[in-house]
C-alpha cells in the first residue's frame, strides 16, 4: 500500500478539509480513491511547513495578490509523503477503491 498518484486535491483550513483523490501502487487507471482528512493531522504529522515561513512576513513590506485566497495549495510529494504516513498509523482509514 503506497500513495503513488494524487488525481485532484483541494486543501481549506478554513473548515480544517483535506479532499483528495488518489491511486495507489497497483491501482489501474480507472480506479480512484476518494478521502477527507482533518488538516489538523497534516500539521500533526509535520508537514505545515507554511508556519516555519510566517516570521518572514513581519519583514515582507509587500501585499501578496493571493493573501486572501481562501484555497491552499500544497506540493504533491509532500501530500504524498503524508498520506503514506498517515495510512500507515491509520490503515483502516483507508478509503476502497472506487471506479471512475
Amino acid at each position: 500500500m503506497e500513495v503513488v498518484e494524487i488525481v485532484s486535491h483541494y486543501i481549506d483550513k478554513n473548515q480544517n478539509l483535506i479532499n483528495v483523490e488518489f491511486r495507489l501502487l497497483g491501482d489501474e487507471d480507472d480506479i480512484i480513491r476518494e478521502d477527507l482528512i482533518e488538516y489538523n493531522f497534516f500539521e500533526e504529522f509535520g508537514f505545515d511547513n507554511y508556519k516555519n515561513f510566517e516570521i518572514f512576513e513581519s519583514v515582507l513590506d509587500e501585499e501578496d495578490e493571493w493573501d486572501n485566497d481562501e484555497y491552499d495549495y500544497i506540493n504533491e510529494e509532500n501530500l504524498i509523503s503524508f498520506l503514506n504516513e498517515y495510512y500507515v498509523v491509520y490503515p483502516k482509514k483507508l478509503p476502497k477503491a472506487l471506479f471512475k
